[in-house]
């Protein structure tokens, strides 16, 4: 099967990132080594993050680009490929991925999509922050801490109750 990417210089995308076993919770358990892949790829290769959520077994990313780079695609393989490294080799591997020399921890393929306008790009950005409440992981967003919803938060993007509670007083 042929996959065909959007690659547009500049852009903005929308990502979604999975492990292969969907029953671990590597992503969150291995947090910091996540957190240093990211940072040693975006040091290198230079990216704007919009909007992040790590969840257990997959996480959502809405990035920019710098201006005529388009290149999104070494930029997830770097990311994935050191944290790979971080990890112990304790997964099974089918013969396909040894057959590679391919590690059994993330799917091979990642799901994106290009922002194509701000009502696209704000949906996007609405679906990563919401994420942990619709998996069930919170009842109110700002409790879930692998987000980048407390960064934009601090911004004035969102309120503190966003998707959450309400402001209660007692009477």
């Amino acid at each position: 099967m042929k996959y065909r990417r959007n690659y547009v210089p500049g852009g903005t995308y929308f990502f979604t990132v999975n492990l292969l076993d969907r029953k671990k919770a590597l992503l969150v358990e291995h947090i910091d080594e996540l957190r240093n892949a990211v940072r040693w790829v975006k040091y290198h290769y230079p990216f704007e993050i919009d909007a992040w959520v790590v969840l257990p077994d997959h996480l959502h990313a809405v990035l920019t680009l710098p201006e005529g780079d388009y290149d999104y695609s070494n930029r997830w393989r770097e990311i994935k490929k050191r944290f790979s490294k971080s990890q112990a080799v304790t997964e099974s591997i089918s013969p396909s991925r040894a057959l590679k020399n391919e590690r059994g921890i993330w799917q091979r393929r990642f799901w994106e999509h290009t922002i194509t306008n701000q009502q696209d790009y704000w949906h996007h950005v609405n679906y990563a922050h919401y994420n942990p409440m619709k998996h069930g992981l919170v009842k109110r967003i700002r409790d879930w801490p692998y987000s980048s919803f407390h960064r934009a938060m601090r911004r004035g993007v969102y309120p503190s109750t966003w998707c959450g509670e309400t402001n209660k007083q007692n009477t």
